[in-house]
This record gives C-alpha cells, sequence and structure tokens, in this order.
C-alpha cells in the first residue's frame, strides 16, 4: 500500500506519494467487513508494516474504516484499517494499529523479505 506525505513548498502543498514500508507480495484471501458494503471477500496483492493491498469485486468508499480478516504464515489476523486509495479493482488499506496484530504483520514481513530474497537470487 503507498502511503502519501505532504511537503509543504511556498504557499501550495504538494503531495508526494512515498512508500514508507517495503512490500512484499501476498496473495491470500481477503474479508473485508464494511459499514456501508457488508462483507466482501477478495484477495490480496501485497502487504507492509503499514497496510495491505486487495482486489474487491464492489466498491468501498475511500476513508472507510473497515475490519480485514486474513491469513498469513504465522496465522489468522483481524485488524482495523483505513481504504486510502483505489485503482480500478484493487485497494490500498492503512493498518489502524492494534499491537498484538502489528506484532504478527511484523514477523510476516520479515519472513516474507527473507523468503522473497531468496527467491529473487536463483
Amino acid at each position: 500500500m503507498e502511503a502519501q506525505n505532504q511537503h509543504v513548498t511556498g504557499p501550495h502543498t504538494n503531495i508526494a506519494e512515498k512508500r514508507q514500508q517495503p512490500r512484499f507480495k501476498l496473495t491470500v484471501k481477503i474479508r473485508v467487513n464494511s459499514r456501508t458494503c457488508g462483507s466482501l471477500s477478495g484477495h490480496t496483492v501485497d502487504i507492509s508494516r503499514s497496510g495491505i493491498s486487495a482486489m474487491l469485486k464492489i466498491e468501498v468508499p475511500l476513508g472507510e474504516l473497515v475490519e480485514l480478516e486474513f491469513t498469513v504464515p504465522i496465522g489468522a489476523v483481524t485488524v482495523y484499517a483505513m481504504v486510502r486509495q483505489r485503482s480500478a479493482f484493487r485497494y490500498g488499506m492503512q493498518f489502524v494499529e492494534s499491537k498484538p496484530v502489528m506484532e504478527i504483520i511484523e514477523a510476516t514481513c520479515r519472513q516474507l523479505a527473507v523468503e522473497q530474497a531468496l527467491l529473487g537470487d536463483l
């Protein structure tokens, strides 16, 4: 997921898109529980310590707080996230921090970094 940082230059504000955390490919089923759209299913594209991107068939409003349910190699994850970005059917969602869940996500990112680095060297 891409995070946006704002940089002020003179009287105008420019938005520069920067990744705060590295992304790791992760393709698993995801359930998105939305107040406005109900329960949606899709699949993830990638994950970072700060968020996740997923392909969904139904439009979820930007700025909505949603509950995500997905499984990583370490186990099942249920976490809240803010829908931050949409490009066609791909959504970027920023995690709302929950210490126990963030520990699982950080451990998963470390594991995926090692696995994907090894696969890249083949």
